[in-house]
C-alpha cells in the first residue's frame, strides 16, 4: 500500500484550477467536491429563485415610479 501526502493548496492556487463538475470548494487548503443537490433541496432552490425574483421586480418597478414622481 502506498500513502500519497499532499501540501494545502493556497486559495490562490486554487482559483487558477480549471472548473469542475460537480463544482468544487476550497476549505482550509483542500478541494472538496460538492455534492449534487437532491429532491428536495431543488425544489426548494426554486421556490428561493421565483421569490427573489418576484421581490426584485416590485422593487425594480417601485424605484421607477419614484424617479418619475420626483
Amino acid at each position: 500500500m502506498s500513502v500519497i501526502i499532499t501540501q494545502p493548496l493556497t486559495l490562490e492556487e486554487f482559483l487558477k484550477l480549471p472548473e469542475t463538475k460537480p463544482a468544487s470548494q476550497y476549505i482550509n487548503g483542500e478541494i472538496i467536491q460538492k455534492p449534487m443537490p437532491k429532491g428536495r433541496h431543488s425544489r426548494l432552490q426554486g421556490k428561493l429563485c421565483a421569490v427573489i425574483n418576484e421581490v426584485t421586480e416590485n422593487l425594480e418597478d417601485c424605484l421607477w415610479v419614484s424617479r418619475i414622481t420626483v
